[in-house]
Formats: C-alpha cells, sequence, structure tokens
C-alpha cells in the first residue's frame, strides 16, 4: 500500500515511516498542509496517516481539501492527547480513524486494518 504521512515532528515521521516501510508499505513523507496536498495529488496514495496541529493549512483543512477532491481518500488523523473536539470534527469530515501520539504499534496495525477494511 500507498502511505502518505504528514506531521511536523521529524521524529513521528521517522518512527511511523521505519513501522510502516517495515511492513512492506512504500512511504511518502510531507511535513506540512501545504507540502501534504501537493504530495497527494502527485502520487495519490491508497492511505494517509495526517496530524491535526500543523504549519501551513491544519490537518482537517487538508483533510477536507483532499476529499472534497478525492471522495475515495482514506484519511486517518493523528493526534495528541486533550485535541478530542478536533478528533471529533475530523471524523464528521471524513477521516476513517484516528490515532493519539505517541502511537503504539498496535493502534497502528488496528488503524492499517480498518482503512483496508474501507478499501475493499
Amino acid at each position: 500500500m500507498k502511505i502518505l504521512i504528514v506531521d511536523d515532528s521529524p521524529l513521528i515521521i521517522k518512527r511511523l515511516g521505519e513501522f510502516l516501510s517495515d511492513l512492506g508499505h512504500q512511504v511518502i513523507i510531507a511535513y506540512d498542509g501545504k507540502e501534504s496536498m501537493v504530495a497527494y495529488n502527485q502520487e495519490l496514495p491508497d492511505l494517509v496517516f495526517m496530524d491535526i496541529l500543523m504549519p501551513g493549512p491544519d490537518g482537517i483543512s487538508v483533510m477536507r481539501s483532499i476529499i472534497s477532491k478525492h471522495a475515495k481518500a482514506r484519511i486517518i488523523i493523528m493526534s495528541s492527547m486533550g485535541q478530542q473536539s478536533k478528533v471529533i470534527e475530523a471524523i464528521q469530515y471524513g477521516a476513517i480513524d484516528f490515532i493519539v501520539k505517541p502511537f503504539e504499534p498496535s493502534k497502528i496495525l488496528l488503524a492499517l486494518e480498518k482503512a483496508t477494511n474501507t478499501l475493499s
């Protein structure tokens, strides 16, 4: 699966990217909202892990923009504790799941399973 990771934290990108690569996925990286929109339109990934809070357009704005152009886009929102209202908003706008940072590998596997089920 081709997966776009969007986060302004190099550590999160490194950890999540290595984990997904080790599972055999192709990983694409973007560090902010603007980069993520360009990367999505160029690569058309199967799945996106999107941070809510980041420079440029935030994750919810980017997610809404992507979904408005690509209705079948599959986006998993990543958030820190204390961002429940943003997570609810993201789900209302079309995110298929969310994970809390820092993530546990088991939560990533569950999110991947859910994403795979929505692709079928």
